[in-house]
């Protein structure tokens, strides 16, 4: 023992009780601060792949500190019987240096430290909205999948008691006592019954969803969604026009590509109100990619509505719509690695303008051509 200097014990007058609460609330100081710094080299070790490498010398530097404030516990322990001060002293002193590096360490990493903090909270907001909305994406296209399929099935069976109409009016045709009044009537019935023959069979082929991808013209894709809507364009009194420049031809799903255009021609068409007005698509064959243009002489659509346009849910036409087409296109659209936009004015009409690439991107080629992939999905 030095002369000049004595351990706690003897200061305390030999208090058993005050001897051993002061070791045994050191030593569990010590213990705990060593786990920490223990947890922190871990923490740093198993992070270095993700954390920027002066954020792990900062987090080993604070371990230090933490094991360092933790030994002068540990010194408090040991001087209660061997008065060693001046071990003590250069802990602390190592201590102090440790605390002043971390404390000026801290204070300039402060602001970073709370932006990250705030990001860190903002996309953990974000994902869970981005989960709810693809949620509600998944719940959509499964809706669609079970409504696609029940169209084919109608349109299917609706061929059945069509074929049985055309027997009978064949038998009516070549009775020998039909006049000709009624003969001219069932002709034009006929007429009509084959023209919902093909119009059901034109619908399952527009729905018929290919397996991989191929070379699609998309004047072709228009004029069969000018064929399915030709009634639709006939009791409107709306005119149809189509110009075409260049190769149109990309690689693609045939069906999404007529879904797409079925989508935005319904679109126009139903938003077109005058009689004689014209829907125009515009079609022009570039290096890499077609630019698809539909444009109608409609109402607009307003500013407020254009910016959420192709979200799920967003609609213009009020209770009569369900907020589905738009946004199907801006998926498809999407998965084939194209864009579309929107122009309008209110009162001058909406063009839409889709830029369809050449060719498909190959994680979208290898997900479509997976067993029940998005390839299948169809309205």
């Amino acid at each position: 023992m030095t002369p000049s200097l004595m351990p706690h014990a003897v200061c305390w007058n030999q208090d058993p009780q005050l001897i051993w609460t002061m070791v045994v609330s050191n030593g569990i100081t010590f213990l705990s601060y060593f786990s920490i710094c223990l947890t922190l080299f871990y923490l740093a070790r198993k992070t270095r792949g993700v954390v920027r490498r002066e954020w792990a010398f900062f987090l080993i530097g604070f371990g230090l500190f933490i094991v360092a404030c933790g030994t002068t516990h540990l010194m408090e322990v040991v001087t209660t019987w061997d008065p060693v001060f001046w071990v003590d002293a250069a802990t602390n002193v190592i201590t102090a240096v440790l605390s002043a590096y971390v404390a000026i360490e801290f204070t300039r990493k402060v602001k970073e430290l709370g932006f990250g903090i705030n990001d860190y909270a903002a996309r953990l907001t974000n994902a869970e909205s981005e989960r709810a909305k693809a949620e509600e994406s998944l719940l959509a296209a499964r809706k669609l999948e079970e409504w696609n399929r029940m169209s084919a099935v109608v349109t299917h069976e609706i061929n059945n008691p069509l074929a049985a109409i055309g027997n009978l009016l064949f038998l009516m045709q070549v009775t020998p006592s039909i006049s000709p009044e009624i003969a001219t009537l069932v002709q034009q019935c006929q007429d009509e019954v084959k023209r919902i023959e093909s119009l059901t069979r034109s619908t399952l082929g527009f729905f018929r969803q290919a397996k991989e991808p191929e070379m699609v013209d998309l004047v072709s894709s228009v004029e069969a969604v000018r064929f399915l809507m030709g009634p639709t364009l006939r009791q409107r009194g709306v005119e149809f026009e189509v110009i075409n420049s260049g190769d149109c031809r990309v690689f693609a799903y045939a069906v999404e590509t007529r879904q797409v255009l079925l989508n935005l021609v319904r679109n126009a068409i139903e938003a077109t109100e005058q009689r004689g007005a014209k829907v125009g698509v515009t079609l022009e064959g570039r290096r890499d990619d077609v630019r698809v243009t539909v444009a109608d002489q409609g109402s607009g659509i307003s500013p407020e509505l254009q910016g959420r346009l192709f979200q799920f849910g967003a609609t213009t036409k009020g209770d009569r719509g369900n907020g589905m087409g738009l946004w199907l296109v801006k998926q498809l659209v999407t998965r084939h690695g194209g864009a579309i936009e929107v122009e309008s004015n209110p009162g001058e009409g909406a063009r839409f303008t889709v830029i369809w690439p050449r060719k498909m991107p190959e994680e979208a080629v290898a997900v479509g051509s997976a067993p029940g992939g998005a390839a299948r999905r169809s309205i």
